[in-house]
């Protein structure tokens, strides 16, 4: 199963950048004994339009284009906080019964447009709190890490 990152914005060269590549280049080592590929990031340019409504719906529409047939994942704050162990689960479930795409959103500084939110498989939290997407970004991919090593036994994960 091959999994991607879809970000609205440009992530600057720096120490945020450099903790996303590191845990997406281990992931992606570990991830092949596994059957997970890619871990890659697509940045997508973030909508000039003036109102938010606007702006949400012009970055979904680039979103959605990339995404056809995939599988959605959206970082949401309303969305549901599972633990880690149980993140991992659902990325082995999805690559168990056949996922050939798995798309991680995260949407602008405005948010997602609710119609992606509604058609995403899971809507994911990390908290109650707003996270700049930097932030949002790291700890993505930290998880996704996580759980390819949860996956397999490996003891990076101490619960």
């Amino acid at each position: 199963m091959k999994i991607t990152i879809l970000a609205v914005g440009r992530l600057k060269e720096g120490p945020e950048r450099t903790l996303v590549t590191r845990y997406l280049d281990r992931s992606r080592d570990l991830g092949k004994s596994l059957g997970f590929t890619g871990f890659d990031v697509i940045e997508l340019p973030e909508s000039r339009a003036a109102r938010p409504l606007d702006r949400k719906a012009e970055e979904a529409k680039g979103l959605l284009a990339r995404t056809e047939g995939g599988t959605l994942v959206v970082l949401d704050e309303t969305g549901k906080s599972p633990k880690s162990d149980a993140f991992a689960s659902l990325n082995g479930t999805w690559r168990d019964r056949g996922t050939r795409n798995l798309f991680y959103l995260i949407g602008g500084a405005d948010g997602l447009d609710g119609s992606i939110v509604q058609s995403a498989e899971l809507a994911l939290a990390f908290g109650a709190m707003t996270l700049p997407h930097q932030i949002a970004r790291i700890v993505l991919s930290e998880q996704l890490y996580r759980a390819m090593t949860l996956l397999a036994g490996h003891p990076y994960h101490r619960a």
